[in-house]
């Protein structure tokens, strides 16, 4: 039996109904969850100077720009949903894009929503408005239903909500960096030396820069949604490309804020680095204000997360890769947004969130390399009118990519190996597939 060819839905069309505003806000609300809120706190316990932790918000910054600009240079050519499955299936082989749909189902997208809902039980449950008389998991999974059942309606209207909300979002979180800016110089406590802090090692930045990489990992997420954005040739590489640089920029301020007034002792290792910051820069009212303004932002990311992630899902169902009942129905894919939420769901009840963002920032760094990399062979690349500059950025995201994940195994080994085995599922996942399509073909021959 001859490889499945990718095949495009004959009403794709019709469901083009996403402008480029929606594809922008798509990728920020992606990007802008998690891990940009929780990592710094466990990064500065590793480094003796805040600096270090702000020069990895740098380079994962910079990093994730030239890492759409390869996407973007990829979304020119392949203007339908299906992410890194229809990018590797296309340019590389169908067996890497079934292991980057399968890489997609176990961590691209289940576990990101998990960690974002995750992350928002974090600051919502210590708040005076919600207390800490939930049952644990319970307000992480009632963000994750809330997704799913917005996007069960239509594209269109849950779209235009995000949008709103990721304006709101980015508007609250620029107020946050301007509070910030009005604090002395001289009040700003987390730059001053810390005589306990553990010497610098190579091994602790790259995993730092591996949890910054997490944080950038939703850069791609405008093509999970391509089949549904009008003129997507130009709108997806325009919204992953400028989405990335706000977004980065926000980061890189924030993080600033976050590790450099705060004493060093009231951030370390605490998973809500934000409110400790915000406690220090404008004391309780600050602090309150900035859970609001994370819990509207986790969210979002939850609700751009479970939006695009049964997209992928359907188009491998279109492929035959997995069952049919992952289609989209009329005009959203409602049985894999369910099975999407209900997987999820399970992630929140049975991980803990620092281990998981370990996991992901591993396996969705490997991946995204891999799909980069298919650009660097292709001379007819092109992009914002260049043919150097896609095969220059994708060169630089994955000599990082690899070199990061590389050093970051020596310092966190199950976590590599836990991305290792995902990969390996996903390609034993095709074997089985193509192995039982032609035991399927002979016994009708």
């Amino acid at each position: 039996m001859s490889d499945p060819e990718i095949r495009v839905s004959s009403d794709l069309p019709s469901r083009r109904c996403l402008g480029l505003t929606s594809a922008t806000a798509v990728v920020a609300a992606s990007m802008i969850g998690a891990g940009v809120y929780t990592t710094s706190g466990f990064s500065i316990a590793s480094f003796d100077s805040p600096w270090i932790v702000v020069a990895t918000w740098v380079i994962g910054g910079i990093v994730a720009v030239c890492g759409a600009i390869g996407y973007a240079s990829l979304a020119r050519r392949f203007t339908e949903s299906g992410g890194e499955y229809l990018f590797l299936s296309k340019t590389l082989h169908p067996a890497a894009g079934v292991m980057a749909g399968w890489v997609s189902v176990l961590a691209g997208f289940t576990g990101p929503i998990a960690v974002a809902a995750m992350t928002l039980e974090v600051y919502a449950g210590g708040s005076r408005w919600v207390g800490t008389s939930f049952p644990a998991g319970s307000i992480a999974c009632g963000a994750i239903l809330a997704a799913a059942v917005l996007h069960s309606i239509s594209v269109r209207p849950s779209a235009r909500v995000q949008d709103v909300v990721v304006a709101l979002k980015l508007l609250l979180l620029l107020g946050l960096v301007q509070i910030a800016a009005t604090v002395p110089r001289s009040d700003w406590q987390g730059w001053l030396p810390a005589p306990d802090a553990p010497a610098f090692s190579w091994a602790s930045f790259a995993t730092a820069l591996l949890y910054v990489s997490f944080s950038y990992s939703g850069f791609n997420a405008a093509i999970y949604i391509a089949g549904e954005v009008r003129d997507a040739e130009t709108n997806v590489p325009r919204a992953m490309v400028g989405g990335t640089v706000i977004v980065a920029a926000l980061y890189v301020l924030l993080n600033a804020a976050f590790v450099l007034i705060p004493p060093r002792e009231a951030i370390a290792m605490q998973p809500d680095v934000a409110v400790a910051a915000a406690t220090e820069i404008g004391g309780d009212w600050l602090s309150t204000a900035v859970r609001v303004i994370i819990v509207v932002s986790l969210a979002t990311s939850v609700s751009a997360l479970i939006m695009t992630g049964p997209r992928v899902y359907a188009k491998m169902a279109d492929d035959g890769f997995l069952p049919g009942l992952f289609r989209f129905q009329n005009r959203v894919p409602l049985r894999a947004i369910w099975i999407q939420a209900a997987a999820s769901m399970a992630v929140v009840v049975w991980s803990d969130l620092k281990s998981l963002l370990e996991y992901l920032g591993f396996t969705l760094m490997l991946c995204t390399a891999l799909t980069v990399s298919m650009v660097l062979p292709d001379r007819q690349a092109s992009l914002f009118g260049s043919t150097r500059l896609p095969r220059i950025a994708a060169a630089v995201y994955v000599i990082a990519s690899l070199l990061t994940a590389t050093v970051a195994a020596f310092d966190k080994p199950l976590g590599a190996l836990a991305a290792l085995i995902t990969i390996g599922f996903g390609i034993a996942m095709f074997a089985w597939d193509k192995r039982t399509n032609i035991d399927r073909k002979g016994g009708h021959g």
